[in-house]
């Protein structure tokens, strides 16, 4: 279960506070539900998952790391991307089985705090600048986690203009999401003004590679409701 968050040693830890205006951060998966007041555009719940699960994952061969899409009910989640997994070489485990239930409960809380029977799961390996540019998503709201590799950065709403204009020349205050840090972004389509501009971590030629969860309501560019399909997935956008 994914009802607080944990230190490297296991213990819960993470107070709630405001980082800036529209910014908040919460101490547990409930607290993301603050996304839905007019007011704010980004809720960060700031946790660590356990270091076991970190370390597993950044031993792996980029290879084994999944890269899929499903529009699920939560209910389906489990079947839906077990027997991909399979598929990509993940092996199976205790630790395969933590990462799986993550998701699920994140897939559980999104479809709750955006009143969704299907989710628009993304489970995707980045090894490239995927949305390097600094951008507002096009959707209402979307949850991002990162799993490995660098998480997504973003600026305050008071620089948000000049990022997007000045894009690779930017060199205003550029804020961080944490390894395992869940945010639930505010889009465009949330109404005018609405938007938390950010991007995702340059790491070409870096070596590295990225596990991603991205999370979305269904949307005309979804894919069709699984099981009739699972999807390879093309970069995050």
């Amino acid at each position: 279960m994914i009802g607080s968050s944990f230190s490297l040693e296991g213990k819960a830890v993470g107070t709630s506070a405001t980082l800036g205006v529209g910014i908040e951060t919460c101490d547990a998966a409930e607290g993301l539900a603050a996304i839905n007041k007019p007011e704010l555009e980004l809720v960060i719940w700031r946790r660590v998952l356990p270091l076991c699960l970190r370390n597993w994952l950044e031993r792996l061969d980029a290879s084994c790391l999944p890269d899929l899409r499903a529009l699920v009910r939560p209910v389906d989640l489990r079947r839906a991307v077990e027997p991909y997994l399979d598929e990509c070489g993940l092996p199976r485990g205790d630790m395969r089985n933590l990462l799986l239930s993550d998701v699920d409960d994140l897939v559980s809380a999104f479809a709750r705090i955006t009143q969704s029977d299907l989710v628009d799961v993304r489970l995707e390996r980045v090894s490239h600048d995927a949305c390097w540019k600094f951008h507002r998503d096009c959707v209402e709201a979307r949850l991002l986690t990162t799993y490995r590799g660098p998480a997504t950065e973003w600026v305050q709403p008071i620089h948000a203009e000049r990022a997007l204009r000045e894009q690779k020349l930017f060199n205003g205050p550029l804020e961080h999401l944490r390894l395992h840090d869940v945010a639930i972004f505010k889009g465009s389509c949330a109404g005018p003004g609405s938007g938390i501009v950010h991007r995702s971590p340059p790491i070409a030629g870096t070596g590295q590679t990225r596990l991603l969860l991205c999370l979305n309501k269904r949307s005309d560019v979804s894919p069709e409701p699984w099981p009739k399909s699972l999807e390879h997935e093309a970069p995050l956008s």
